[in-house]
């Protein structure tokens, strides 16, 4: 097991190697396993911005203006809180090809506590009109988002966790896009829609509804914004119902996304899987995970829930 803030890491020092254009500007994380791959290899490439995200931003700004292809890498919670007034002027607003990199993100951050724990950055990022999310799930689709997130024509924020997780299951290139979501498991009794670690615990989930008569289908929502809307009401269509899980506030993640999706176009019980509007507190990742509810258990009793009210 890898994390996606290393898998990510690897996917920079291969687009290294093929564009010279690409610049990683980052607050303080030399060390980190996403910033010393590509700063070993492109020295002259790498900025260090110190602890001041919102100087950062802006100079991933000028880069951008100046034809080069900026990533900057910091912690979620400093880089889409404390610069979101620099994001949002500088970045979205302009509609700027820039690349925002939030590590140690959701519960990651662990034993640091409630503010290092960032559950609203998706929110926050959300809103602004125009700015791309990603969210991978595991270590080698960290790795294949890297490309997209750098050609797509706009900024793009991508969500990483610092801890290792399993590997989610084989993918093609193709599928690894701006807009785009994998199909991982086929079934017609429930719809379940992850992102990032809940992708697997969705995956347990699966496998324990099937024991129990009902087959779920799993959906790898690595894109909230935009969406994959086709797979997805394709998806709701089939089952009638739908479970959202991910590591992140109710508030504005990808639940009401997808909420809000089946209201507008294919209107099915949806039931959520998240954070409960909370702030984080210390502990471990995993101990965290177990006491905000966010398990494949969880997974499991809500999609029960939302089958027995499904429509079809």
């Amino acid at each position: 097991m890898r994390s996606t803030l290393s898998g990510f890491g690897q996917g920079l020092e291969k687009l290294g190697r093929v564009r010279n254009d690409v610049v990683v500007l980052h607050a303080d994380m030399a060390g980190s396993g996403i910033v010393t791959p590509f700063a070993s290899l492109f020295p002259e490439r790498t900025v260090n911005c110190g602890a001041s995200e919102q100087d950062m931003v802006t100079t991933a700004a000028g880069l951008a203006l100046e034809g080069k292809k900026p990533i900057a890498v910091a912690p979620s919670a400093f880089l889409t809180a404390r610069a979101f007034d620099q994001v949002r002027t500088c970045l979205a607003i302009p509609d700027l090809e820039v690349v925002l990199v939030g590590t140690h993100s959701g519960l990651s951050a662990g034993e640091d506590g409630a503010v290092h724990q960032m559950n609203q950055d998706v929110a926050l990022m959300r809103s602004l009109p125009g700015m791309s999310i990603l969210v991978p799930s595991d270590f080698e689709t960290s790795s294949s988002v890297a490309r997209p997130a750098l050609e797509h024509p706009g900024p793009v924020y991508v969500r990483l966790g610092r801890d290792d997780v399993p590997d989610t299951g084989p993918f093609e290139e193709s599928e690894m896009r701006i807009g785009g979501g994998r199909l991982l498991l086929e079934g017609d009794g429930v719809t379940l829609c992850a992102c990032g670690i809940m992708v697997h615990e969705a995956l347990k989930a699966a496998r324990i509804l099937s024991q129990q008569g009902i087959n779920a289908e799993v959906i790898d929502c690595f894109c909230l914004k935009p969406l994959p809307s086709r797979l997805i009401l394709s998806s709701l269509r089939r089952t009638g119902c739908c479970v959202v899980a991910e590591e992140h506030n109710t508030i504005g993640g990808l639940g009401e996304a997808v909420a809000a999706l089946s209201a507008s176009e294919n209107p099915v019980p949806v039931r959520s899987v998240a954070v409960s509007d909370r702030y984080g507190q210390s502990g471990t990742p995993l101990e965290l995970q177990e006491y905000y509810g966010l398990t494949f258990r969880e997974v499991v009793g809500e999609a029960a829930q939302v089958w027995s009210m499904r429509r079809r």
